[in-house]
């Protein structure tokens, strides 16, 4: 699983995203539809305001899909995952490039110097471990006074209404018995809520789309533009992953200034919560 993982992670949680990414490593993803859902993710990242040929980390690169999108835009790329599966996907997407490093760590064994980071990002990381707090306390360290931290993480549907947190909340209990399954089994249940509740309720919402329908009131309409093998992938992560925190918009604002960093700015739009802040410069 991981060479030095630390405390603060969740051994199943780990070993369970190593089998999930190398059953989907991502590739039969179009160039488009990663383009897109890498724009989404880093819609509020300053690129522009990286130096040249910055060093950055991404803590929990999982498939290296983010990755692969990053690398162009950076001198120098740290993967940095504990579940040696999922780094070994990573490995064979980005290949030998060299701005690419790769580390089996958790996130409190980080190989990087305290204060040695032009930025960094962790999507859909840190709500998976025990103390999401703590972890992003680690990540903000390894950054220069003044460098960027985008993080995701899953709401606590604060901004919907109260019947959609319901079927959240029934969906939840579903998890909490379908993580627990076999691989094998937990993969093919998964698909089947993927082609039985994502897909129609996308399409749905799609085809509502097209006819000038409000649609964010539908479940999973976020999916309307997905491929389906992006929602067995979700599916799989959502249902299929043992531990999980959700947090409300001040939840996580607060977390991130506690952590160090101002100047916070949220994506307002799905996915979210996906926020940019900057490590105090007298920190």
């Amino acid at each position: 699983m991981s060479a030095r993982s630390g405390n603060n992670i969740d051994p199943a949680t780990v070993e369970g995203f190593g089998e999930e990414w190398s059953a989907f490593d991502q590739t039969a993803m179009s160039a488009d539809e990663h383009h897109r859902m890498a724009s989404e993710y880093f819609s509020v990242f300053p690129f522009d305001k990286l130096p040249p040929n910055p060093e950055g980390f991404d803590l929990g690169c999982g498939s290296g899909r983010w990755a692969a999108w990053v690398l162009p835009k950076v001198g120098l790329l740290h993967c940095i995952d504990p579940a040696k599966a999922a780094l070994d996907v990573a490995r064979r997407r980005i290949g030998d490039n060299p701005r690419a490093r790769f580390h089996n760590e958790g996130v409190d064994t980080i190989p990087l110097a305290e204060g040695s980071q032009d930025f960094g990002y962790s999507l859909g990381v840190l709500h998976h471990i025990p103390d999401t707090v703590a972890g992003l306390k680690e990540c903000v360290k390894r950054l220069k006074p003044g460098a960027p931290f985008l993080v995701y993480l899953y709401y606590r549907f604060d901004n919907r209404p109260a019947w959609f947190r319901g079927v959240w909340r029934a969906s939840d209990l579903l998890r909490r018995g379908i993580c627990r399954l076999p691989f094998p089994v937990r993969k093919g249940v998964t698909n089947v809520l993927a082609g039985a509740v994502y897909w129609p309720l996308a399409r749905t919402a799609a085809l509502g789309e097209k006819m000038g329908a409000k649609v964010s009131v539908i479940p999973l309409s976020h999916y309307r533009d997905k491929s389906f093998y992006t929602m067995r992938t979700d599916a799989l992560d959502r249902f299929g992953t043992r531990l999980e925190h959700r947090y409300t918009r001040a939840e996580i604002e607060r977390m991130m200034l506690d952590a160090g960093l101002v100047d916070i700015r949220f994506r307002e739009a799905e996915p979210f919560w996906v926020a940019c802040g900057f490590r105090r410069a007298d920190d």
